[in-house]
């Protein structure tokens, strides 16, 4: 029997990261989102509509450990993007930021254009063209 969950999207998503602080800083100074609380433990941001949160590691996170796609979990987080302006400004902006990214390309699966980019824990996050 289907549980048919009724629900209009994501209320937050949270990450986990090895150094707090240097990811409170590339969210926010670099990236520009603006944080809705924090404390010594977590920040949250604003990515349009959905709250973003980053914790910082726990006694369990092993030392040196970066996000892979190739594990079970997460692979990737992608923002909507209205306008092909905005995303050559971003990968632009990334770009002159010191921010890997893959400049804006084309999905084949859905032909449709993003850019990919990585927060310092090499988290995999895109802005894709809706």
């Amino acid at each position: 029997m289907k549980i048919e969950i009724k629900t209009p999207g994501i209320h937050h998503i949270a990450l986990r990261s090895s150094d707090l602080p240097r990811s409170k800083r590339f969210y926010t100074e670099t990236l520009g989102f603006p944080v809705l609380l924090e404390d010594d433990r977590l920040f949250i941001f604003s990515a349009g509509s959905t709250a973003v949160g980053v914790r910082g590691p726990e006694t369990a996170t092993p030392k040196g450990d970066v996000f892979n796609p190739f594990r079970v979990g997460l692979d990737h987080l992608a923002l909507a993007c209205t306008t092909e302006a905005e995303l050559e400004r971003v990968a632009t902006a990334l770009s002159e930021a010191g921010v890997e990214n893959t400049g804006v390309k084309t999905d084949p699966t859905l032909n449709k254009k993003y850019v990919a980019f990585k927060d310092p824990d090499r988290i995999a996050w895109e802005l894709y063209l809706v």
